[in-house]
């Protein structure tokens, strides 16, 4: 178990670097003004950052996932592989299940991260320096934010986040399991590494897919109340609003770099821990088989 803990750690990070730029973008479009909106699209939304923000505004708020999905992997692949173990038949029903409940553990890291995450995106919108910082960085965020309305304020968007994360993960693993054993993906194959890295990949997008009309509503009621406004009374009245202003359309608001960002994050993500895990239990063979006591060859002496 504590190699998947490891596993994931090492993942979690590899997929943070390459994934936050395009989720910084998701955000934008998922929560911008529908009256007066900023960017037209995905790439408009990409060059506008860098132009106004500098390169560095695509990795605001990325302190709060280093952190944190780093942690949150370790979690996920530690109490998948732990489920599995438990049910022991591996089973696509039984990826599935272990996925879902890695998925709904880890909510109670994912959400106040999540939303410590928004925020500093939402921070200094159209600015390259910003005139009045609300929050200093991550951890500044959810302190202020627990100051100002307690363990439910830093828990905001809970809901929406388990409706997102359980059934996501449960797709998330089934697939990769799916495709893995489709593509043949054996130690031996000289195509592991990009099999695994295609798997990976196809894995993320399914999941994102599976659930991101939630997504859109567990973010638009995370970055309400920037600015001292609340727009929303709950998860029902969210999906009214939304409706009513952009009709079903707005359920894909953001997909296009959520899932440009989906394939190269979970492309690493899967492939840095099951080449990690395998090489880890592979050196824990070796030393096993070094560490066995030698075989006694030569004759005892007998007594006189």
């Amino acid at each position: 178990m504590a190699l998947d803990f490891a596993a994931g750690c090492v993942g979690g990070a590899a997929g943070v670097l390459v994934g936050h730029p395009f989720d910084t973008v998701k955000v934008r479009l998922q929560v911008q003004n529908v009256d007066k909106p900023l960017y037209r699209g995905t790439l408009h939304c990409f060059q506008s950052i860098v132009r106004q923000e500098s390169m560095l505004g695509l990795y605001k708020g990325i302190g709060s996932p280093m952190m944190g999905l780093t942690f949150i992997n370790a979690i996920v692949f530690g109490v998948q592989g732990n489920a599995m173990r438990k049910l022991g038949r591996d089973t696509p029903l039984n990826q599935f299940l272990a996925g879902a409940a890695a998925g709904a553990i880890q909510c109670v890291i994912c959400c106040p991260m999540e939303l410590a995450k928004t925020r500093m995106q939402m921070q200094g919108t159209g600015e390259k320096k910003s005139k009045r910082k609300l929050y200093k960085n991550s951890l500044d965020c959810l302190v202020r934010i627990y100051r100002k309305e307690g363990f439910r304020g830093i828990n905001r968007g809970m809901v929406t986040t388990l409706l997102r994360e359980t059934p996501g993960f449960g797709v998330y693993f089934l697939a990769y399991d799916v495709l893995t054993r489709s593509l043949g993906c054996e130690p031996e194959d000289p195509y592991m590494i990009p099999k695994l890295l295609f798997a990976g990949g196809m894995s993320g997008i399914a999941s994102w897919l599976s659930t991101y009309p939630v997504d859109v509503i567990k973010s638009r009621l995370q970055a309400d109340g920037v600015g001292g406004v609340n727009k929303y009374g709950g998860i029902a009245d969210c999906v009214r609003q939304s409706l009513q202003k952009e009709g079903y359309r707005v359920f894909t608001r953001g997909l296009t770099s959520t899932l440009l960002r989906a394939f190269p994050v979970n492309a690493t993500t899967f492939a840095t821990v099951t080449l990690f895990l395998m090489y880890m239990r592979r050196e824990e063979e070796c030393s096993m088989q070094n560490s066995e006591p030698a075989v006694q060859l030569q004759p005892q002496p007998t007594s006189m």
